[in-house]
């Protein structure tokens, strides 16, 4: 086998999890933990750490992004006997097991290791509802003889503020505190002056000992691979005054043959009001964790929350459930993109092994973009969610770029005038009603900017991001780009030659010039969503006068953005074009391309099929589609950031994936069926086992980013997990492949199919409803005329009308002539 085909791991569809079997993967490949406000990320060594709610401001444990090694800080549990020592996860203590598996699965991940006779199963995941994680920790004697064993844990508290944690020495390593009551270690530093939380570790069993101070367990210049306190088998029973504290609980044991013994470990968050803070002086009130702690104090309590959210997660992915020709395609479908699309909801852009929860806050792009891949999942979430994008909008239209999920206000920091923010917020909303139905989100009375004087319903919201456009075009009548469009890479505004400069939060000056095309094709996308939306509220005149905008936009595109085989890009601030024919490097763009057709733009006189011939032609390759040829091959102040990254990676001709289902979804609208497919399948992991070594990161959940054919290593991918990928392949692959597309009057079915498939099922619930959906094609056709029947009765049209078919339906749908 070669290097390039080298396997670490494989599917396990019968439980939904991913089954990884080696702790030196290419990458660490992570899981997630928790859904409601309580995270944890966890790698396939146990790496990683945990927050409430905001992982820059209430991170529980601490972890050394780009460290050596790498992966380097998480939960862990040392196991010890006189002839060795190892880790319950693989890592970080160097020994070799004698067997190794790691299984992420949905909300939790589970360790398996062995070595010698010893066996253990680590399981770690967050309950729902709760501020904690539990880890359930089995240790087994597999051999014939009675077995000693020392049991170490530990992680390393975070001093809550992630950023200052790394930062502000000459303050943390003096404040760190600590309390031991039994066998609960509490990590109380800051709680004395301004916070009223604290977090804990517990074990329910008494303990051999414990340490709370990092140097005291470790030992001087020594690291986790190797503690001094475990090498000896004996921990120090150190308390914490500053420098770094911990949480380290030992426990000796000894197991007959054949015995198994249980633990079960509680890593918790507690808020406490401020009157209640203390026991007694400078001792904190500790029933709030007495509370937490006696709901998995025992096996059986753990077992029955783990199958708790067994439950709640099959429950969420089962509300949508494929059976193609494809095992790939439905694996991808059923199971983990669904996932992903849930993980990436909750943390949008800001914590992963990629991204350090320090810098981002939710995104207004990006949150409302990833409501699309789970809206039928949560609404009120998606519900929830909007809402609170709408609140961080500006009067004038425009958004923050991000907001933060402890106050839901937007980040001045970073500020707005990124010109595609505002249209999305009309997408989700659209795709939420059409979801549910529910027109009542239209009529909440929502602020601007977070500041109550100013509410009013969120359609007056919609309006305003419609109007934002319109009120700010350039020369051709093309949509101002601003700081950027959904390319944060593309700053025409910015002009820099200072390389301590942001290239998203420097503009030398409003430009009136630069124009984006990307954002023309959104506006026409979503401004028809708008006009839609206006006409079910019976608001014809606003309406009409909003198709005279989309009409005079697409009518700007047909005179000033078309390039001859394909749609420009942009104008820079110099009225030069960006994505043009005319241009040395960087002439065809594939936002342009996806976002003009998705609207509809050149479908009536080819220049559509034109301008994704061209796509085909110079930007696809083995592993997605590029983002731009030819690669920029030196900076240009006037196109910013994107030249700055060397030729295939990132922005600069990389396969951003994000934007590889807007090209899937453009060759389904022209009936390509065959094309749109396996554009999917270049870039969605199931289809991708083979080059687990090639591509690096986690085979199982979307790269933000694949090196493209300039790379030194085209087919490599980074930034795994929060990306808009997910959501927008989820939806091209759900309602443009299978064609399973919520309207307002019901669900409506337009599938554009591989040809060689003749059967698709499907199980999808809609409003509370549940159809059970066949789609036939027996002439092996992608698309055509179509043939629905709903309960054994031909219907006019290919919608399910939910006012008459609200119950429980079967449904066939036969593709009978092209």
């Amino acid at each position: 086998m070669s290097i390039k085909n080298k396997s670490y791991g494989h599917f396990d569809d019968a439980n939904y999890e991913y089954v990884i079997t080696s702790p030196f993967t290419p990458t660490p490949w992570i899981n997630y933990l928790g859904n409601d406000g309580f995270h944890g990320l966890i790698s396939n060594t146990a790496g990683g750490y945990c927050f409430y709610r905001d992982p820059k401001f209430r991170r529980l444990t601490r972890y050394r992004y780009n460290n050596v090694p790498v992966d380097t800080g998480g939960r862990y549990y040392y196991l010890k006997t006189d002839d060795d020592m190892w880790s319950a996860s693989g890592r970080p203590v160097e020994t070799e097991l004698d067997s190794f598996e790691c299984r992420h699965g949905m909300g939790y991940s589970r360790f398996l290791s062995r070595k010698g006779s010893i066996s253990s199963e680590l399981t770690c995941f967050v309950p729902l509802g709760e501020t904690a994680e539990v880890h359930k920790l089995t240790v087994t004697n597999e051999g014939t003889s009675s077995k000693e064993l020392s049991l170490f844990s530990y992680l390393e508290w975070c001093l809550w503020n992630a950023e200052d944690d790394g930062a502000n020495f000459q303050r943390n390593l003096s404040t760190g505190e600590v309390e031991v009551e039994g066998s609960t270690l509490f990590h109380k530093t800051e709680y004395r002056e301004r916070r009223n939380h604290y977090s804990f570790f517990h074990v329910n069993q008494s303990i051999t000992g414990y340490d709370t101070d990092r140097e005291s367990f470790l030992g001087p210049y020594r690291g986790v691979h190797k503690p001094l306190a475990v090498t000896n088998g004996q921990s120090t029973n150190s308390v914490a005054h500053g420098w770094s504290p911990i949480a380290s609980h030992h426990i000796n044991m000894k197991l007959a043959p054949g015995e198994t013994r249980e633990l079960m470990f509680v890593l918790g968050y507690v808020e406490v009001a401020p009157a209640e803070k203390w026991e007694s002086k400078g001792i904190i009130n500790k029933q709030p964790a007495q509370a937490l702690i006696a709901k998995f104090d025992t096996t059986e309590k753990v077992n029955s929350a783990l199958d708790e959210l067994h439950t709640y997660w099959h429950t969420l992915l089962n509300k949508c459930h494929v059976s193609t020709p494809d095992d790939r395609f439905n694996r991808a479908l059923n199971i983990w993109n669904q996932y992903q699309n849930m993980v990436t909801f909750n943390l949008s852009r800001s914590a992963s092994f990629y991204e350090s929860g320090i810098g981002r806050g939710m995104g207004f792009r990006d949150s409302n973009q990833d409501t699309i891949g789970f809206a039928h999942m949560v609404p009120e979430k998606v519900r929830e969610r909007i809402l609170d994008l709408s609140a961080t909008q500006k009067a004038d239209g425009s958004a923050y770029h991000q907001y933060q999920p402890l106050t839901k206000k937007g980040n001045s920091a970073i500020g707005g005038n990124f010109n595609d923010d505002p249209m999305w917020m009309v997408f989700s909303t659209c795709n939420y009603i059409k979801e549910t139905g529910d027109f009542s989100i239209l009529d909440e009375q929502v602020p601007f900017d977070n500041d109550d004087t100013t509410k009013a319903p969120h359609f007056e919201h919609l309006k305003r991001a419609f109007d934002h456009v319109v009120n700010n075009l350039g020369p051709h009548k093309l949509p101002l780009i601003g700081r950027a469009d959904w390319n944060d890479c593309l700053n025409l505004n910015c002009f820099s030659t200072d390389p301590n400069e942001s290239f998203q939060t420097t503009q030398r000056g409003k430009s009136d010039i630069a124009e984006s095309l990307m954002i023309a094709g959104q506006f026409v996308a979503y401004g028809q969503e708008f006009i839609a939306l206006c006409k079910q509220l019976n608001k014809d005149d606003l309406a009409t006068d909003c198709q005279l905008h989309v009409d005079a936009m697409i009518q700007a595109v047909n005179e000033h953005g078309w390039d001859g085989d394909w749609f420009l890009r942009a104008y820079n601030a110099l009225g030069d074009k960006v994505g043009s024919h005319e241009n040395e490097e960087g002439k065809i763009f594939i936002e342009s391309q996806g976002f003009c057709v998705m609207a509809g733009i050149g479908l009536d006189d080819g220049r559509a099929a034109k301008a994704l011939r061209s796509v085909e032609m110079h930007l696809a390759t083995e592993h997605g589609v590029m983002l731009q040829q030819p690669a920029y091959s030196e900076y240009d102040k006037y196109l910013g950031e994107i030249s700055s990254y060397p030729p295939g990676y990132k922005e600069n001709a990389g396969i951003f994936c994000h934007n590889n289902p807007w090209i899937v979804i453009a060759e389904a609208m022209l009936g390509n069926g065959d094309k749109s497919y396996d554009y999917f399948t270049r870039i969605t992991p199931s289809f991708l086992q083979d080059i687990q070594d090639l591509r690096k990161s986690e085979p199982y959940v979307y790269s933000q980013m694949v090196a493209g054919r300039d790379a030194a290593t085209p087919g490599q991918a980074k930034n795994s997990w929060l990306t808009g990928t997910a959501a927008w392949c989820y939806y091209a692959a759900s309602h443009y492949i299978l064609g399973i597309q919520p309207d307002y009057d019901g669900l409506s079915l337009s599938p554009c199919l591989p040809k060689s498939w003749s059967e698709v099922k499907i199980h999808r619930e809609y409003r509370g409803a549940q159809y059970d959906i066949t789609l036939s094609n027996p002439k092996g056709l992608s698309t055509g005329i179509y043939k629905l029947t709903v309960d054994g009765e031909v219907q006019i049209g290919n919608t399910i009308n939910f006012e008459r078919f609200n119950a429980s339906h079967k449904v066939e749908l036969t593709l009978e002539k092209a």
